[in-house]
């Protein structure tokens, strides 16, 4: 499903991460994420992956990095309780907040944000430092 949501996002060609790697960062002893996969009459229908994030001005909360529903059962609820799950594990965490991004063309998903209540930053841009640059950075020594 992650190659699906990829390719939904039209940027398959950035999905680039080994099973190997998914299978050691979500599930081997030091796990960096959590995955929630939902199920519709015994199918995988979505799912959502999330992981800590803390903010100076607010304090801690969950990122939600994907979240996804098969377009086929999209309308069923699905994607809000996957949300509400997320919502309610960082409240169990003693979190403030949950943070994520959409894609300023996704209007339907940007619509069902806004439903929720979703506040959206527009000011603010996403940054990614990777491949050759994200190395020269890292190489850099002070």
């Amino acid at each position: 499903m992650i190659r699906e949501l990829a390719e939904f996002e039209r940027e398959l060609e950035f999905c680039v991460i080994e099973e190997k790697d998914l299978e050691r960062d979500g599930f081997g002893t030091n796990p960096k994420f959590k995955a929630l996969i939902a199920e519709w009459d015994g199918r995988s229908c979505g799912y959502a992956v999330y992981f800590g994030y803390y903010s100076t001005w607010i304090g801690a909360g969950l990122y939600l990095e994907d979240l996804f529903v098969r377009q086929e059962f999209r309308g069923k609820g699905i994607g809000i309780a996957l949300l509400s799950y997320v919502a309610q594990t960082a409240v169990q965490q003693d979190g403030k907040f949950l943070r994520w991004e959409v894609l300023g063309w996704n209007e339907n998903a940007i619509e069902l944000y806004k439903s929720l209540g979703a506040e959206f930053r527009d000011e603010w841009k996403s940054v990614f430092l990777m491949g050759d640059a994200f190395q020269r950075l890292a190489g850099r020594s002070s």
